[in-house]
């Protein structure tokens, strides 16, 4: 885990160098005029609402560390440093279930077919952040879904993100041809300018026939781009590690058995338990039906991270909007009637607002015990 501890309430501002002498200013997203957002990974606290960070002029910022800590690789044979040389590289720190790694994606394998015979390479490197993203299995079948057919190495152990010294989800760094670190950015966002800096790179190394046009990426489904401009609900970690605004009237029990109630009328950004729920540090696990969680929320999307018990059933739900069916503002993982199943750990889109975003009362009740919640992102 990592050093930095940001306040929502305010807005802080972290400095740190890029190249020799580059400045990154790190601040809390709140307003329209928003470039990207990411995780600070944190033990205390982690907070995904932050303004992207970007080194308009390539520098140098030392050599690539080598690759050497990851368990297993997807989609490649173990690559290392020297393996890489003479090729321009993006090293694409992420995690799975994180919606601000995942939105990056279409970007990603857009540059990595466009600029792969002109000797550049997209090598994600999968950090987790959950227990269950660990598993090489779980990273295997993330990958498959997800459509990512370049490289991956699983960094379960930490061992690049630590040789690295990175510190958020996403993080990009690009590397030239000789090995050396030349731009680095944290988040989503500046597409066009990180395209530009992959074009000078290789035609530093020697490419030609590139042209400075950029890439213009549409995603779709849980890929699209969110709508900055009308967003005002921040993540929010269920497990009690990170937990932030819990509005039932029982007090958490940490490690232990409850019953809880949900909040009558919950203020914005505010949620709480229904039922029966035993609340770890890091995920709440529902013991028995019925039982229900409720967010007050004003964004387009609303994401949670839910996972079943290991190999058990699948674990049925249905989603409420202000107490009705989502209809059309059910997400991809959400019916009309808003009935779904979890089926894996991962990142789940369970709203999708068509219309005006005004603040909402997002209520899910699980049909079957033993799911794991986690997290609340937006987008």
């Amino acid at each position: 885990m990592r050093r930095h501890s940001l306040n929502s309430d305010s807005a802080h501002r972290v400095l740190g160098v890029a190249g020799i002498a580059g400045f990154v200013a790190l601040a809390l997203c709140s307003d329209a005029n928003v470039l990207a957002r990411f995780h600070i990974m944190n033990t205390a606290k982690a907070e995904d609402h932050l303004i992207g960070t970007f080194y308009p002029r390539l520098g140098d910022e030392g050599a690539m560390p080598d690759l050497d800590g990851a368990i297993g690789w997807l989609n490649a044979a173990p690559l290392s440093r020297k393996s890489l040389r003479g090729k321009v590289v993006l090293v694409n720190f992420w995690t799975y279930t994180c919606i601000n790694s995942i939105r990056p994606l279409p970007y990603l394998r857009n540059w990595a077919a466009k600029y792969q015979d002109a000797g550049f390479v997209v090598l994600g490197v999968h950090t987790p952040e959950f227990s269950f993203e660990q598993e090489p299995i779980n990273v295997e079948t993330a990958v498959r879904n997800l459509n990512v057919g370049f490289p991956v190495a699983i960094d379960s152990k930490y061992g690049i993100w630590q040789a690295f010294n990175n510190q958020a989800w996403p993080a990009q760094y690009l590397v030239d041809a000789k090995g050396r670190i030349r731009y680095h950015h944290f988040g989503e966002g500046d597409y066009g300018e990180m395209e530009h800096g992959i074009q000078e790179l290789l035609k530093e190394n020697g490419a030609t026939g590139l042209t400075s046009d950029t890439t213009s990426v549409s995603g779709i489904g849980i890929e699209a781009a969110p709508d900055w401009t009308d967003e005002r609900s921040p993540e929010t970690y269920i497990g009690y590690r990170q937990a932030q605004n819990f509005a039932s009237p029982e007090k958490v029990r940490k490690d232990s058995f409850e019953n809880y109630s949900a909040p009558a009328k919950p203020s914005l950004n505010h949620w709480g338990l229904s039922g029966s729920w035993n609340v770890n540090a890091e995920s709440a696990v529902l013991q028995a039906v019925p039982g229900k969680l409720v967010f007050r929320f004003h964004s387009r999307d609303l994401h949670l991270v839910l996972a079943p018990v290991n190999d058990a059933k699948p674990v049925r739900f249905i989603v409420r909007l202000d107490g009705a069916a989502p209809d059309e503002n059910r997400g991809v993982d959400t019916a009309p009637d808003g009935s779904g199943e979890i089926r894996e750990p991962r990142l789940y889109q369970l709203i999708r607002q068509k219309g005006p975003i005004v603040d909402g009362t997002f209520e899910i009740e699980f049909l079957d015990p033993g799911v794991h919640a986690l997290d609340f992102t937006f987008g």
